[in-house]
């Protein structure tokens, strides 16, 4: 019996998709039910209603996840999308990493960190210098994530009411106006 070859592993592609697609619709109502669903949990003892989720929709529009100012990236693992990734410009020098979020069957296999290098030089790619991000303490994975990626604490950036800690990381290379980056096979 042969063994599998490698050219049979499904393979990582991560690709800008725009704000309003199907994919996109589906996996930011998935990422709004998990942070709200663990939210709830935590201050309420409960999961989060429909409701809840669209007005969460709402409140967050994508809009600014488009061209020219932003980009939002989807990671496909075999041509399934698993995950999703926003950038957008806050000023000419300065990114925003939004709505990053990978689907539970597919954690644990580097999406995320392929969707944070991605965003990163989509961010590069805008004429951003630095990167910076909001999240809550206890999405402790992506609180983990970023430090391991070198994102450093800095003082608030905004006042959201769900926002406890906020990240930057200075974006090496960072080339004004040279497209988004967003377009790429990232490997098996």
């Amino acid at each position: 019996m042969a063994a599998m070859s490698d050219a049979a592993a499904p393979s990582w592609t991560l690709a800008a998709e725009p704000a309003a697609s199907p994919v996109a619709l589906a996996l930011l109502r998935e990422y709004y039910t998990d942070v709200a669903d663990r939210y709830y949990l935590l201050h309420e003892g409960r999961r989060s209603t429909p409701e809840e989720i669209d007005g969460g929709v709402a409140e967050y529009p994508s809009d600014a996840l488009m061209p020219p100012h932003g980009v939002l990236l989807v990671a496909r693992y075999g041509g399934e999308p698993v995950g999703c990734a926003g950038v957008r410009l806050l000023d000419a020098r300065t990114a925003e990493l939004k709505q990053v979020f990978v689907r539970h069957a597919r954690r644990g296999l580097g999406a995320a960190g392929r969707l944070l290098r991605a965003a990163e030089a989509a961010a590069a790619g805008l004429g951003a210098e630095r990167i910076r991000l909001d999240t809550r303490l206890d999405l402790t994975e992506a609180v983990a994530l970023y430090r391991r990626r070198g994102y450093v604490e800095i003082a608030p950036y905004h006042d959201d009411r769900y926002a406890e800690i906020f990240f930057e990381k200075r974006l090496v290379g960072a080339a004004a106006g040279t497209g988004t980056g967003a377009e790429t096979a990232v490997g098996r």
